[in-house]
């Protein structure tokens, strides 16, 4: 055997226990130290926003990010976060945070409830909660639109009246929820629904649309509100928290890749209410993917630019 021979059956084999054992060679795939894996919910909503901050990322500095979706709750995605399996929270909602993570009572005034989350966040777990990206995404009671012009509906104190001869559709969570859950609701507006019916939060819209609910708790940005021409009734005794959404990045993240601090900065107070209502519009009703979603707004917004 040549020595030219015995050097490639050398080079071969280091090769191949480095393939076996996970490393990689230098410049083959891309570095983990480089990858921002930011979390989303299991909603479009989250999705959407984690994808524009992904492609606002990737477009502005040479860092790649890797989206950990379907996070089945808040305090999933804050359990990542904590644990470093996740560098950022696409969205988190401070109404939700509140009694979740923080293990707070519910706060109405929004400026009060973000100064608290904020302060908390940094204090607790070291993190930067952001402003808010510009829309809040609450419960909302709504109903079909014949039943508000038949009774006259515009607030929720409105139903009190006929409220017995209703039947409720809410996900399922809301119904045991400490706060700001079913029981609460009862006691702040002094009367309860004929009939609650627990089920997923997509399912209720078809309920409604088949005459199998009277009333549906939506989250007032689904776009699904509109395809199924629902009014939503207005909170006049302002039982719900406000849900202002942000999203929150580990400090430490943010030491290493500095550059995405102001990036995410860029995107406070651009997203309103109409706006996310029509991006949900577009993922849920005409089915786009998140991602594609996500592209469009920053283009249509010449964050590319």
């Amino acid at each position: 055997m040549t020595k030219i021979m015995k050097k490639q059956i050398i080079f071969i084999s280091i090769v191949f226990v480095i393939i076996l054992s996970g490393c990689s060679l230098p410049g083959l795939g891309g570095s983990s130290k480089d990858t921002i894996k930011v979390s989303s919910l299991n909603t479009s909503e989250s999705a959407t926003v984690a994808y524009i901050i992904k492609y606002l990322i990737e477009e502005e500095t040479d860092y790649s990010v890797e989206i950990i979706g379907n996070m089945g709750s808040s305090i999933v995605q804050h359990q990542a976060l904590e644990q470093g399996d996740v560098d950022m929270s696409s969205t988190r909602y401070t109404g939700t945070d509140l009694p979740g993570a923080l293990g707070l009572d519910p706060v109405t005034d929004p400026d009060e409830a973000l100064a608290i989350v904020q302060e908390q966040f940094a204090e607790r777990f070291d993190q930067k909660w952001y402003d808010p990206l510009g829309f809040a995404n609450t419960y909302a009671f709504t109903v079909k639109s014949e039943l508000a012009e038949e009774e006259n509906l515009t607030k929720v104190s409105d139903i009190e009246s006929i409220a017995e001869d209703l039947r409720l559709g809410v996900d399922n969570a809301w119904l045991n929820r400490e706060g700001d859950g079913y029981k609460a609701f009862i006691e702040t507006y002094g009367f309860e629904f004929g009939k609650a019916y627990p089920m997923q939060i997509g399912l209720v819209y078809t309920a409604v649309a088949s005459d199998e609910m009277d009333v549906v708790l939506a989250y007032s940005t689904d776009g699904r509100i509109e395809e199924f021409d629902l009014v939503t009734l207005e909170d006049d005794l302002h039982f719900f928290p406000p849900y202002d959404a942000s999203p929150v990045v580990s400090n430490d993240v943010l030491e290493r890749f500095p550059e995405i601090d102001g990036l995410i900065e860029k995107l406070v107070g651009q997203i309103d209410v109409d706006e996310m209502l029509r991006m949900n519009y577009e993922a849920d009703v005409k089915m786009k993917e998140p991602a594609i979603v996500a592209k469009e707004f920053l283009e249509a917004n010449n964050y590319f630019k």
